[in-house]
């Protein structure tokens, strides 16, 4: 009898206890990560102010609605689905006529965000989703016609941001991957590895504005072509902050953390918008959009950073005739990540 208990127990394991009152590690957010479980929870995280781990807050709802001015009977596009929260409320505004259409390259989130919108009364009769990079939007005006109303929204989602073994993100240790799509391209830590010290010094200029960036591009290249590769997010965190510290000495120390959190930001911004061609994608986005809306169609653009703020005006000013020439109008959103 003794012997059966003891292998009752050995059979049973408990989830894993974290330390403290609140758990800090993403894995042991466990009721954060099963909301349609722990609502009350998630509702509490929410209520501070803070985003769930394993989930995206849709940003500037109201004002993509308002402009879009979405119709009963229409077909529009989501070309960056992520966590579906855009989609749903302008799947609301169909009222079960018409079709929305929506793309992602990330394959571990975008099933997840097909069930939940399943849930939800969403089935393939008025949505579609499809594993596509949004620069081949002219793919599904070709097989389904012109749209009434095009959202991109070029954020990075929180669900990408909070798991470590992403790599998105400075604050907790993961493998420094970065790719949108995990089954494709190459990782951060090996694409840093290819690199020269002028390509990195580029990179860092062009992608995210970086005041540093001759400093950290020497120090980046001699760890990643001399010492040991840059694996993980903790060691290039490391490096941006024993680069970036001796230049800081005459400032007062809070705000010496504030400028190491902003380089620590774009660092990431600029390897990850690199790894994921984001440039060249939003380009040949912007090159297509006017063309698969149809006579009177609406596009509304979200951007994050400057980079992407200064292509999306750069294509609406040179686009101005193309966009006006069939009564197409569309407007831009700058936003700021808070992750």
């Amino acid at each position: 009898m003794h012997l059966e208990q003891e292998n009752q127990a050995q059979q049973h394991k408990r989830r894993v206890r974290y330390k403290g009152k609140y758990p800090k590690k993403f894995e042991e957010k466990y009721k954060e990560l099963q909301p349609e479980k722990y609502p009350e929870t998630v509702a509490k995280v929410i209520q501070k102010g803070s985003t769930p781990v394993g989930m995206h807050i849709p940003i500037m709802v109201n004002e993509i609605l308002e402009f879009l001015q979405i119709q009963p009977g229409q077909t529009g596009l989501d070309a960056t689905l992520g966590y579906g929260g855009h989609t749903s409320r302008m799947l609301e505004r169909l009222e079960s006529k018409g079709h929305i259409y929506a793309l992602d390259v990330d394959s571990i989130e975008m099933e997840k965000t097909r069930q939940r919108l399943e849930h939800m009364g969403y089935g393939p009769e008025i949505l579609t989703i499809r594993k596509l990079n949004f620069a081949n939007i002219d793919q599904i005006a070709g097989e389904f016609g012109p749209l009434d109303f095009v959202l991109a929204d070029l954020g990075v989602s929180s669900m990408q941001i909070d798991n470590p073994e992403r790599g998105f993100s400075y604050k907790q240790d993961g493998p420094l991957d970065l790719r949108l799509n995990p089954q494709i391209g190459t990782p951060a830590s090996k694409r840093l590895s290819e690199l020269s010290e002028d390509e990195i010094c580029g990179m860092l200029v062009e992608n995210a504005d970086e005041p540093y960036a001759v400093s950290l591009a020497a120090a980046i290249y001699k760890q990643s072509h001399f010492g040991k590769s840059i694996d993980t997010t903790t060691c290039l965190k490391q490096i941006i902050e024993e680069t970036v510290s001796p230049i800081l000495k005459g400032e007062k120390e809070e705000e010496k953390k504030a400028i190491l959190k902003k380089t620590c930001q774009r660092v990431f911004q600029a390897i990850r918008i690199d790894v994921n061609s984001e440039f060249e994608v939003l380009d040949a986005f912007l090159q297509k959009l006017p063309f698969v809306l149809n006579p009177g169609g609406k596009a509304a653009v979200l951007t994050f950073h400057s980079g992407e703020d200064r292509m999306v005006k750069k294509a609406f000013r040179a686009g101005r005739g193309i966009y006006y020439k069939e009564a197409v109008s569309y407007t831009h959103l700058r936003a700021h990540e808070t992750k």
